[in-house]
């Protein structure tokens, strides 16, 4: 297999595609969230995020996910998200980023035809992005087969356990290889949350971005 060239991202060093993706979306440089959290990504290391939505936490698990993947005709990354508004917009995001490199991003999240989400994993995808129950509705359904899932995101984790998604979260988790990595990002971390952390991430790094350090979109 060829290595991929690698550019350098403010201080980081990427896959010179995701680079291009990243300038063509207007990006100039890594926010604090992603300097810190994209090297240890790429390194293998479990995160724990703590952020508010505007940190630019997306992308910052966005490039490690799509600069990880090596197998195009299965999935690789599962991220879940509490509501299907930030699943669709994670998913667009994600797109976007690996779109030179040619990774598919998909969406899947109840309210919508199950058929419809079916037909578009059959045609192949790297990245699910989905809300606790559609999930696992697809993993029972072997739509998705959680064998193949290398690196697990949990997007806006304390707003998924307000919803009263714990135990489908845990289930999941449960199915995914030993062998993984899990990313956890919330904007605070309940006893409930580290619960989550203890029992399923291995020495998690621990990252906190404070308000003074969120990035301001320029108007």
């Amino acid at each position: 297999m060829t290595t991929n060239v690698q550019e350098m991202f403010g201080s980081l060093l990427l896959d010179k595609k995701i680079v291009a993706s990243l300038t063509a979306m207007g990006f100039e440089e890594p926010s604090p969230i992603q300097e810190q959290t994209i090297p240890l990504v790429l390194e293998g290391s479990d995160v724990i995020g703590q952020a508010q939505t505007g940190t630019g936490k997306t992308a910052a698990f966005g490039i490690p996910v799509v600069q990880s993947i090596t197998d195009h005709r299965h999935i690789q990354a599962l991220i879940m998200t509490p509501t299907r508004e930030l699943a669709i917009q994670v998913a667009e995001e994600i797109g976007k980023i690996g779109r030179t490199s040619k990774i598919k991003a998909l969406p899947v999240y109840g309210g919508q035809p199950i058929d419809r989400q079916i037909a578009a994993l059959r045609k192949g995808t790297q990245v699910v992005i989905g809300t606790p129950g559609r999930v696992m509705d697809h993993m029972r359904r072997r739509t998705i087969k959680a064998e193949t899932v290398q690196m697990m995101v949990l997007d806006e984790a304390d707003e998924m356990l307000d919803m009263g998604f714990r135990e489908d979260i845990e289930t999941i988790l449960v199915k995914i290889p030993e062998e993984h990595q899990t990313l956890l990002f919330s904007a605070t971390l309940s006893p409930e949350i580290l619960d989550i952390t203890k029992r399923f991430q291995k020495n998690p790094e621990f990252i906190k971005i404070v308000r003074k350090e969120l990035t301001v979109p320029n108007i």
